[in-house]
């Protein structure tokens, strides 16, 4: 049996998170459900686990890792960057920046379903 982690790392401010994390995770769920389903007969198991991370560790905030490396290192032509978030400014009580994905000239600030299923199967080889 080979183990499989998927890591998300993301800004949490009294048990809330923003906007972009929390679109992020409703994707996230969705494809840990499916990739487990799917993986498992072929003798791959998928763990899920998230960190939460303090305001000075913003930068991080919305980071996906598989088993280490971060989904735009996967993803052919992918970049990470930053843009103003007026969520994690609510919640932090001062102008915030978080991370963004660049895939082929489109800038996602939540991560879909897509993007994430794609660099998981790229990582395990079990989908």
């Amino acid at each position: 049996m080979t183990m499989f982690e998927i890591e998300w790392r993301h800004l949490d401010k009294d048990g809330r998170t923003c906007l972009r994390c929390s679109d992020t995770l409703q994707s996230l769920q969705q494809v840990v459900s499916q990739l487990a389903a799917e993986c498992a007969p072929r003798g791959v198991t998928i763990t899920y686990r998230e960190t939460k991370l303090p305001l000075e560790q913003l930068s991080q905030s919305n980071l996906i890792l598989f088993d280490g490396v971060p989904l735009e290192s996967v993803l052919p032509g992918a970049a990470a960057s930053e843009s103003e978030c007026p969520s994690c400014g609510d919640l932090c009580g001062q102008p915030s920046f978080c991370r963004t994905v660049t895939v082929g000239g489109h800038t996602f600030e939540a991560i879909p379903a897509t993007l994430i299923r794609q660099a998981a199967c790229t990582v395990a080889r079990c989908c």
